[in-house]
């Protein structure tokens, strides 16, 4: 097994007083994928926050190729090489697509070509100002600014999130092009469990803050009663984009 880029080592995190993560451990390789799955609410956006420092450990600690990154304030843990991808996309609407791309750009493999490459949708919009891309352009603008400061880990929070099944489509496949053409490793939580064991190599539930449950992607997507007792809800990838679109 290669060496972990990312990894938990009994990290316990939350927010105040309250625990929301609890002595949770996994490794990332370099190359790897990693689906975070579970219910509403047991931790996984928590731990992407935690990971890139943007909530405290009240135990253990995160190393980053070995070294120990516990307490770097997030703008050096994202120097050392992790790439954020949020939620709420927060992209700036008064910037072209192409200043949205460059405003934070390092050199590397993801260059601008690159990103167009990636997503011709961009390309041919990339005068247009931020707040004129519709929310699947948005998405696909987020990941490709967070591409262009050459990441060596992408943790991507429900890039899917309320989609329509074309532009599903077109993320997955891009995503689906990182982790095996480029070689990205990734740690991606969807709500979606079929979709996201689709696009991985290793998947880990979160039930209540700790791990329930670690497998192969492939071996869970084949186990449905394990996946139905842990997540609930298992859609294909059409059904499910279907329903958020």
């Amino acid at each position: 097994m290669a060496e972990p880029i990312l990894e938990f080592r009994d990290v316990s995190a939350g927010y105040g007083s309250g625990i929301v993560l609890d002595h949770v451990s996994f490794a990332v390789p370099e190359g790897g994928s990693l689906a975070l799955l579970g219910r509403n609410g047991v931790g996984k956006t928590t731990m992407i926050l935690t990971a890139m420092g943007f909530l405290p450990l009240t135990g253990g600690s995160i190393h980053f190729r070995g070294q120990d990154i516990s307490r770097l304030p997030s703008h050096k843990r994202a120097r050392h090489g992790l790439g954020w991808v949020p939620q709420e996309r927060d992209i700036f609407p008064s910037l072209s697509v192409e200043e949205n791309l460059t405003v934070a750009a390092r050199s590397g493999r993801w260059t601008l070509d690159a990103i167009w490459d990636l997503f011709p949708r961009l390309k041919e919009r990339r005068g247009n100002m931020g707040n004129q891309l519709s929310g699947g352009e948005q998405q696909m603008l987020t990941i490709g600014r967070t591409l262009m400061t050459n990441p060596a880990v992408l943790l991507l929070d429900e890039p899917l999130e309320g989609l329509a099944p074309i532009i599903v489509e077109e993320l997955t496949a891009a995503i689906r092009a990182m982790a095996q053409n480029e070689g990205m490793a990734l740690v991606l939580v969807e709500q979606h469990a079929d979709v996201a064991l689709a696009l991985t190599q290793d998947a880990l539930v979160i039930e209540r803050g700790t791990v329930a449950h670690r497998a192969k992607s492939q071996a869970l997507l084949d186990d449905r009663a394990t996946l139905d007792r842990y997540v609930g809800m298992n859609l294909d990838v059409d059904d499910a984009a279907s329903r958020k679109a």
